[in-house]
């Protein structure tokens, strides 16, 4: 069965609510649905907007006091079985992240006429739709590069969308993708076959902590799109599987951890280059010193 919790109010305060419940949760919800009230008397422009968290159990008291003081107690309901999570991921539309085209099944024939690279990524429980800030930028960061690695390595790769789109881009650059949740990597093989990308090698693994990782360092282009504090522990594991000069990019930090997580890879030899992403969603992207 699945549980959804619902909190009603102001737009701006359920997508605090709903970045807490995605990203500083842990684990994260399954899945978040921002939407209007459609049953509300009061006209669309005016109707209150409800935030919808969909979990196999009820969300544990933990998590609730981590919300803002203030945040009203939710609502929460057993629902029938179904599908929810993906139900809750369905239509969130095309979006356009530097030269890539990502885009569900339901809107595979507006994409196809689209200018761009096609990236298909159904929704599902692995994270990496390409609509919340950290994937786009990621993705965008990606567009950014110059130049073509020669091994890539995609730590806490969700869906695989930024495995599939460096494949994309990178037609015989070796690429592996790792996570530390097994549905994930199930589901990145799926998307990896979608996109006709067979050929990337999946993991599961927390962090660089694999034989296929070990062996395959090291890697002059790394992804880590996951949270700040494993993002600090990973420092001395990503630096010491990158190649000198190797550019890293990492996301899934918010703005107040960045100067932290910036300090913790210096003291690792690797330095800031570029920062992109929106304000509250940094993308930093960094490179490995290389031997003096």
């Amino acid at each position: 069965m699945t549980w959804r919790t619902t909190w009603t109010g102001e737009r701006q305060d359920l997508e605090a609510i709903d970045q807490i419940l995605t990203e500083l949760a842990e684990p994260p919800v399954d899945a978040t649905s921002l939407i209007r009230d459609d049953d509300a008397s009061a006209e669309p422009e005016d109707a209150p907007w409800l935030l919808h968290a969909y979990t196999e159990d009820k969300i544990s008291q933990h998590i609730l006091d981590m919300l803002p003081d203030g945040t009203a107690a939710p609502e929460q309901e057993e629902l029938e079985d179904r599908d929810w999570v993906a139900h809750a991921l369905t239509g969130l539309g095309i979006v356009r992240p530097g030269p890539f085209v990502l885009f569900g099944r339901h809107d595979a024939e507006e994409a196809e006429v689209l200018d761009g690279i096609k990236l298909q990524i159904e929704a599902n429980q692995a994270f990496g739709t390409g609509h919340h800030p950290t994937t786009f930028g990621c993705l965008e960061a990606l567009g950014n590069l110059s130049g073509t690695p020669t091994n890539i390595l995609d730590i806490g790769t969700g869906s695989g969308v930024l495995a599939i789109a460096a494949r994309k881009l990178y037609a015989s650059t070796p690429i592996i993708a790792t996570d530390i949740d097994q549905t994930s990597v199930d589901i990145a093989i799926e998307n990896a076959g979608i996109n006709g990308t067979n050929d990337l090698k999946f993991d599961t693994a927390a962090g660089t902590d694999c034989a296929l990782t070990q062996s395959a360092a090291p890697f002059d282009l790394v992804f880590a799109n996951i949270l700040a504090g494993p993002l600090k522990e990973l420092a001395p594991d990503i630096a010491a599987i990158a190649a000198p000069g190797a550019t890293i990019i990492l996301a899934g930090l918010l703005d107040e951890q960045r100067d932290g997580v910036i300090a913790t890879y210096q003291d690792h030899g690797i330095t800031v280059t570029a920062i992109g992403g929106e304000e509250r969603w940094p993308i930093l992207t960094l490179t490995k010193k290389t031997a003096s």
